[in-house]
């Protein structure tokens, strides 16, 4: 990214954009797929696992879409004014030679090379041969994600089809992320999409199916001071439940906030209270060679509805995306556990704030 572009993106999520605004309020889709300009930060973020004919997985994949108002421009008739910035993460886990690979774009919103529709998901960045999308549609009256991308030696096609409807965490779309009001975001998970795509690698291309799960999140406000990072699962159980859960860290490990949710194949989703959620490190650690922070290579999940265990399946899954957003995460496929210890799930693994603080704040 561009000296500039990087300091106007740190700027807008340092906190020099605009003032919290953000109320709970009734979500109304298709519209609220769409992008929320007025906020200060917003993702889409598709998480999966891939099979090519069989049972066990092949490969992980994430591709996510930030956008993020920067509170400048908002008044210069410019069209090169950076008003809105676009950027995108995407990662493979080859599980065959045990690999990651990951990329990332980043531009600014307009001109014909970057948009994030705020009619329906409808993302887009780098268009041509390069360019990298994730658009929804209303297929037989489910939601089906379109996404793609590619990078050097790779190139992934998929589409995800929801089998359930959408999932609203917290009260109603409204999830709180500490003890004060603006401390929230409304949130949306689709879990339990079914995977069908095509995969190309090294000038060989295979068909695959798998499952997958996709959150949008957007929030004018969303750590409380003093927070550092975050450590986050979203799992699609193999009975069709959907787990997710959360927890938000100060400098000391301490947990300063937590929730979460357990929703049925077929029913009401259970939210968590803050207090009720405990993620317990199980000992163990990985260390980055790149930046020399280490992770918990797995987690006890203490919740209302149970006790679970999240299990890596690569622990070499760290993202370095310094040169776009000015940090790095680990973020990977992982499996889970029940009480019995038996694996009931696979899903992503998400944590933040180990190779420095997340700036998030106003």
């Amino acid at each position: 990214m561009p000296p500039r572009r990087r300091a106007l993106l740190l700027a807008a999520l340092a906190g020099t954009g605009p003032a919290f605004a953000l109320r709970p309020r009734p979500l109304a889709f298709p519209r609220d797929h769409g992008s929320h300009p007025d906020s200060r930060t917003e993702w889409w973020y598709l998480t999966g696992w891939l099979q090519a004919g069989g049972e066990a997985p092949i490969a992980g994949f994430q591709l996510t879409f930030f956008r993020s108002r920067t509170g400048f421009g908002d008044s210069h008739p410019s069209a090169f004014a950076a008003r809105q910035l676009l950027f995108a993460h995407a990662a493979f886990t080859d599980l065959s030679d045990r690999k990651l690979m990951h990329d990332q774009r980043s531009a600014r919103a307009g001109l014909g090379l970057a948009e994030a529709s705020a009619d329906d998901t409808d993302l887009v960045i780098d268009r041509g041969p390069r360019e990298w999308t994730l658009r929804r549609a209303t297929v037989d009256g489910h939601s089906r994600y379109d996404a793609r991308w590619q990078t050097a030696g790779l190139s992934l096609q998929l589409s995800a089809t929801a089998a359930q409807p959408p999932l609203l965490q917290g009260d109603a779309g409204w999830s709180r992320k500490g003890p004060l009001a603006q401390q929230a975001s409304q949130y949306v998970s689709e879990p339990q999409l079914v995977v069908q795509g095509r995969l190309e690698r090294g000038g060989r291309g295979r068909e695959v199916t798998g499952r997958a799960w996709l959150d949008h999140e957007w929030s004018d406000e969303l750590l409380a001071a003093g927070v550092v990072g975050w450590d986050w699962i979203g799992m699609n159980l193999f009975d069709g439940s959907a787990l997710t859960a959360f927890q938000l860290r100060d400098g000391a490990g301490r947990a300063q906030w937590a929730g979460g949710s357990l929703r049925a194949p077929a029913g009401a989703a259970q939210a968590f209270d803050a207090p009720a959620v405990r993620f317990e490190a199980a000992g163990q650690t990985w260390r980055s060679p790149t930046t020399g922070a280490r992770y918990p290579t797995g987690w006890t999940v203490h919740t209302p509805a149970g006790r679970w265990t999240v299990r890596p399946l690569l622990a070499a899954q760290e993202l370095d995306s310094r040169a776009s957003t000015g940090t790095a995460y680990w973020e990977g496929l992982s499996e889970l556990l029940d009480e019995r210890g038996q694996v009931v799930g696979r899903g992503y693994l998400e944590m933040t704030g180990y190779a420095g603080a997340l700036r998030l704040t106003s």
